[in-house]
């Protein structure tokens, strides 16, 4: 080949092009016989494919991380986070009218009860009627002032003063005080069916209170309790919400510097009250400067004057149970000492209109005052014509009736010449409760009025017995009577004491959280009970299967006896005493008559621990019930302890 081909073949194979039309790369590694055309750029192709894969992997992860995050900040939030709902004030009030008045009285939010417990729908708290701001009248007697009495038999309602009774009737601008006519410029009662409201300014000229009112909704904020509260001021502007917690609704909202009412500690979050009605929680943190303050108002409250002797009260109950009776008072004061007071049992309710019988004897009231004793005529609701719950219900409620009665009781008093009422009412239901507590008002005045001792007889505080409201007799009558017997009766299911010392301890020291020293006498018995169990049937425990009495596996029977009468049963039959450090009574047992005879002894011994406890209360008195069943020797042992 010449030179020009030679060369030619040369560029050739220097310029020679891959299979693809690319030139070979100069620098490319022996592939060791492979096409280093072929594998070399496919790999690097991968590499970078990889890489991007890689990089849309990353930025998935980071995108998910991102919007976990961000789930868990809603979650957070929606879980810690403060919440901007706002509470239904109407639901919060309880209103349900354009004419309602939601009512916060001292601090406290009055809603309306389910319903009025026979059937029918509750009256709400307040009412607006013609532009007129009025309360419902148990709110008033149950949070203001308990003296506003309403008495929907009559439509009638009573404030009684110490001189004698506002009265008002329904409907009405007029009224009288202690007859006296007057009128105002609104109307003072409303009716709407057996609900009565009363007007906020004529509550308040008989009341230590004081109001404002307020819109958005329409409430009244009412304060009638004075004394020592607890206040602070707001550190920042924040919110008053319903209950404690960043989620409860929000009620208000509360600026800084406003002044609220401290209510409860609950740590993180504080119970307020606003100014303006609003009663929730703001946090603790929220509140500075909290501090006790005596807040008080300018009020003259009508004060009921008493009849006080000043001696040491010592009265004996004698049971006049027929006209006969009462001429044997020489005989059984014959052995007494030291006695200063004498209570027949001689006035009774006769029938459900309000009149009233009588036992009394003008001679009885002459000799007592001969033989140097006062003489308290008791007025009682049993063993007359009437002896029922019932019944004495369907007098006291209407006042037509009390009135009735107490003038009969009160014009027989005087015409028999005697130094005082004792008032004994047994048979006093919750529901006749308020009607007793007026019953007790009305009969205080005309007392006062005509110079007679009045005094009420009460059981030993329970629960079951707190409508007879001590605080309110300790108020309006002139000595208090604890009866400090009866803890066990003829009707309990086991048998025990008729009065343990520390029954009649507990009642005298609940009984003095209400009424005064000064007018309290505590009453002890010169009696007992002789109790006779058996065990019961397999026949009378079914019978009784499902009720209280088929806890008690033994039944009972029992009689009272006198004081002689009692060591008289323990002697005959043979039984040893022991003293009993629990009761503080002389105690026996025996068999016979196929049971077991129990008895708990009011003896000297007895009697003595009890007048310890007279004594070192410094009360008004002893009374004891009743004359006639006492061993003599009593009467000196009281003149020891009460002179």
């Amino acid at each position: 080949m010449d030179e020009r081909g030679r060369k030619g073949a040369r560029r050739r194979r220097t310029g020679a092009k891959d299979v693809r039309g690319k030139r070979p790369d100069r620098n490319a590694q022996d592939t060791g016989g492979r096409n280093p055309g072929v594998n070399g750029p496919r790999k690097k192709k991968s590499s970078r494919a990889k890489r991007q894969r890689r990089n849309m992997f990353l930025r998935f992860l980071i995108a998910a991380v991102l919007i976990i995050a961000a789930a868990g900040i809603v979650v957070a939030w929606y879980k810690y986070g403060s919440s901007n709902e706002k509470a239904d004030l109407e639901r919060y009030y309880g209103l349900d009218s354009e004419d309602g008045l939601a009512v916060v009285i001292n601090d406290q939010v009055i809603r309306a009860e389910e319903d009025a417990g026979d059937g029918q729908e509750a009256p709400v708290p307040g009412k607006i009627f013609d532009g007129e701001y009025y309360l419902e009248y148990s709110v008033v007697r149950d949070y203001i002032n308990k003296r506003f009495y309403w008495d929907p038999n009559e439509s009638v309602m009573l404030y009684t003063l110490p001189g004698g009774s506002v009265t008002v009737q329904a409907d009405s601008s007029d009224y009288t005080v202690i007859g006296e006519s007057r009128s105002e410029e609104y109307v003072i009662l409303r009716t709407e069916g057996t609900a009565a409201y009363i007007a906020l300014p004529f509550i308040q000229a008989y009341t230590n209170m004081e109001y404002s009112v307020y819109d958005t909704p329409n409430r009244v904020v009412v304060t009638s309790k004075w004394g020592e509260i607890e206040t602070a001021q707001i550190r920042h502007d924040t919110q008053v919400r319903y209950q404690g917690g960043v989620k409860s609704p929000i009620l208000t909202e509360v600026s800084k510097s406003d002044k609220v009412t401290v209510l409860e500690d609950e740590d993180d979050w504080m119970k307020v009250a606003t100014e303006d009605g609003f009663v929730g929680y703001v946090k603790t943190n929220a509140l500075k400067n909290i501090k006790t303050e005596t807040v008080s108002r300018d009020f003259v409250e009508p004060e009921y004057t008493n009849i006080s002797k000043d001696y040491t009260i010592n009265m004996a109950w004698h049971n006049v149970s027929n006209a006969d009776a009462n001429n044997y008072l020489s005989e059984m004061l014959a052995d007494t000492e030291g006695l200063t007071t004498i209570a027949p049992t001689w006035f009774s309710i006769a029938d459900t209109e309000g009149n009233m019988t009588s036992l009394g004897s003008a001679d009885y009231v002459n000799y007592a005052h001969q033989s140097g004793l006062e003489v308290w005529a008791v007025l009682r609701d049993f063993h007359g014509g009437i002896n029922s719950y019932d019944e004495t219900y369907q007098v006291l409620s209407y006042t037509s009736k009390r009135t009735r009665l107490i003038d009969q009781t009160v014009a027989a008093a005087l015409e028999l010449g005697v130094d005082g009422i004792n008032l004994d009412f047994e048979l006093i239901s919750t529901q006749c409760g308020e009607h007793y507590v007026q019953f007790v008002r009305e009969l205080s005045v005309r007392c006062r009025q005509n110079g007679l001792v009045f005094s009420v007889d009460d059981y030993v505080p329970q629960p079951y017995n707190e409508h007879y409201d001590l605080e309110e007799q300790g108020a309006v009558a002139d000595y208090v009577i604890l009866m400090g017997y009866d803890e066990h009766t003829d009707s309990s299911y086991e048998a025990g004491s008729v009065a343990s010392l520390g029954y009649l301890e507990d009642g005298i020291t609940d009984a003095l959280e209400k009424v005064p020293e000064t007018k309290f006498i505590a009453a002890v018995p010169f009696y007992t009970r002789l109790w006779f169990e058996t065990p019961k049937t397999e026949d009378e425990l079914a019978a009784e299967a499902g009720t209280e009495a088929a806890s008690y596996p033994d039944k009972i029977s029992s009689e009272a006896l006198g004081m002689d009468e009692a060591q008289e049963a323990v002697a005959n039959a043979g039984a040893q005493v022991q003293w009993d450090d629990r009761t503080k009574q002389n105690y026996a047992e025996w068999e016979a008559d196929g049971g077991t005879y129990k008895i708990w002894l009011e003896d000297n011994q007895s009697l003595e621990e009890k007048l310890k406890v007279i004594r070192d209360n410094q009360l008004a008195g002893v009374a004891e019930w009743r004359l006639g069943w006492e061993n003599p020797s009593v009467w000196s042992l009281i003149l020891q302890y009460i002179s």
